[in-house]
């Protein structure tokens, strides 16, 4: 007969320390994780140095000013990661029976989705007060990695990625424009051709982008090879380079509005755009939405072909 012993010790650690852990096992930093908790950088390698305790292995080894995942740590993050994925779907069920005076949604989105978002949201909120949001902004590859995680409700981005098990419904045009220094000599011209562009510098996001995208396909169509002399990873950025004069840009128009508005950017004519695409707000195809993300995914698809 096969005799079990069981440590009670062991495994008396919190719920608690277990969600400190998968926060610094995912980043593989104290300090993102403890900005992610609202904690202190203290308190969170408290918390860790006592579930290690409990557990009786070390959890984390550290080379260098880097930190990584001993053998126990990725068991524990294997079976922390399942556990947080249960908690959070016995949450919405209970956001469920409570009905949407009360809930909450996790909203991961692209940077330039970031521009309208929280005037949706703000609308969203006055027709339901009691509903927490928790907005995550990041490039698309996080996005990506946020819905493969199972580590959000919905997403906000542009064309979804062919081979992810998600349902992608697109809400909204977003269309792509060539932008620049309003005295730059193509902004006289009341049309240019794309061919034109060959001969242009451009500042441009970083590769893996929705925008970077749309640009090289476009561009690889006409057989342009674009010459980037920059890669950013914010629109902002790219937006004050351009307006100093030191290249081109292409960026969605939902982005450039007020610039456009103050003339201090100009919005090229060029044949073949606006490069016509949509937003789509996107889930995992085997999600169980909670009332709240039901709601929201709702209010989006009735804002279909219009602007914010």
């Amino acid at each position: 007969m096969l005799m079990v012993c069981y440590n009670p010790e062991m495994l008396n650690f919190t719920l608690r320390q277990l969600q400190v852990f998968e926060k610094v096992a995912s980043h593989l930093n104290y300090s993102r994780a403890a900005e992610e908790l609202y904690l202190s950088q203290p308190a969170v390698s408290m918390q860790i140095k006592q579930l290690e305790g409990h557990i009786g292995l070390p959890l984390f080894e550290q080379m260098g000013k880097k930190i990584f995942l001993t053998e126990a740590g990725r068991e524990l993050f294997h079976y922390s990661h399942n556990i947080a994925q249960q908690l959070a779907e016995m949450e919405v069920v209970f956001d469920e029976m409570k009905g949407l005076g009360h809930g909450k949604l996790t909203l991961s989105v692209v940077n330039t989705a970031n521009y309208f978002t929280p005037q949706l949201l703000a609308k969203f909120c006055q027709r339901h007060p009691n509903i927490n949001v928790i907005l995550q902004v990041a490039n698309r590859d996080a996005v990506l990695k946020h819905l493969a995680d199972n580590s959000t409700d919905l997403a906000i981005m542009g064309q979804p990625p062919d081979g992810l098990d998600i349902v992608a419904e697109s809400f909204m045009e977003n269309p792509l424009v060539v932008i620049a220094a309003p005295d730059h000599p193509l902004a006289r011209l009341k049309r240019v051709k794309i061919a034109q562009l060959a001969q242009e510098t451009f500042l441009s996001r970083e590769p893996g982008s929705g925008t970077r995208g749309a640009m090289e396909r476009i561009f690889a169509e006409h057989r342009i090879q674009p010459r980037i002399s920059m890669e950013m990873e914010a629109n902002e950025a790219i937006k004050q380079a351009v307006q100093a004069g030191m290249g081109l840009g292409i960026l969605s128009l939902h982005s450039i509005e007020l610039e456009l508005e103050t003339k201090r950017l100009a919005m090229l004519n060029v044949e073949h755009f606006p490069l016509l695409r949509h937003w789509f707000v996107a889930h995992r195809s085997n999600k169980r939405l909670s009332s709240a993300a039901l709601a929201f995914k709702e209010f989006l698809l009735s804002k279909t072909d219009r602007r914010v």
